[in-house]
């Protein structure tokens, strides 16, 4: 599995848009930090993109390696391999070759910044761990789907569907269900539901340390309200982690019962 995750690494931080979603981070980073100065403004900035085009970008290229490498895909199941080790291989490979653009395209400008001797070195890290925590459920998440299905048209629009739903839909049906139930207390079902969208779960995650109660909306209120700072960002990290494993076990269960 370890050399496999090496090739597919190394195949795609040599790919052109791993060096464009780096180059996006590092230009859009650095102007920020250039324009505000601020740490605090600039993480909340770099929040609504991150929480937005990192999801995106994670599902679009966990989709499109494995319909791309079918081909290799194939020619490593002809071998004494285990399945397992073959698919979780690709997809860490896919996950951490974005995780390091991300890393890279925030990391530089904010340590040029000087931002380990800065007092918003929290924030910057929860940040950067969100963004990699996003971008490994959802090429997780995507790799699944293509797994699923073979037709490349339908796993793509399946994959991309998918997001849509977490990134834009999901906050939308919440938001109508606690209008049309106004009159009910509705504190614990919101809790509820926040645990089942990760980019909710991050956005919360960033808003509870900078304790910014005009940004958090409803959902982040009510964390903050009944859960505490502390006990809500272990809540929502925990459930976070909870989305990384689910990915790695679909991909187990599909690559296991897949008739290639």
């Amino acid at each position: 599995m370890l050399k496999i995750l090496k090739y597919t690494l190394f195949d795609l931080l040599r790919s052109r848009w791993s060096y464009l979603y780096f180059a996006f981070y590092l230009v859009f980073t650095a102007a920020l930090l250039f324009l505000s100065g601020d740490v605090s403004k600039v993480v909340v900035s770099l929040m609504n993109v991150i929480l937005i085009l990192s999801p995106l970008i994670a599902t679009m290229f966990g989709v499109m390696y494995y319909y791309n490498s079918r081909d290799f895909i194939e020619l490593l199941l002809a071998q004494p391999l285990r399945r397992t080790h073959i698919f979780w291989g690709q997809y860490l490979g896919v996950a951490l070759s974005l995780s390091v653009s991300l890393l890279l395209g925030i990391g530089i400008p904010f340590t040029f910044y000087g931002i380990f001797h800065a007092a918003g070195l929290g924030h910057f890290l929860t940040l950067l761990m969100d963004g990699i925590i996003l971008s490994f459920i959802f090429s997780g998440i995507a790799f699944l789907i293509a797994l699923r299905h073979e037709n490349k048209i339908k796993g793509f629009g399946l994959a991309i569907l998918m997001w849509l739903f977490f990134a834009v839909i999901y906050d939308g049906l919440v938001l109508m269900l606690l209008i049309w139930f106004r009159d009910y207390p509705l504190e614990a079902t919101s809790l509820g539901l926040a645990l089942f969208n990760p980019i909710d779960l991050s956005r919360i995650l960033i808003l509870l340390q900078l304790d910014i109660s005009a940004l958090m909306g409803y959902t982040g209120a009510v964390f903050q309200k009944f859960l505490g700072s502390q006990m809500g960002m272990l809540l929502s990290f925990g459930a976070l982690l909870l989305w990384l494993l689910f990915p790695a076990w679909g991909i187990r269960q599909s690559a296991l019962a897949k008739d290639f």
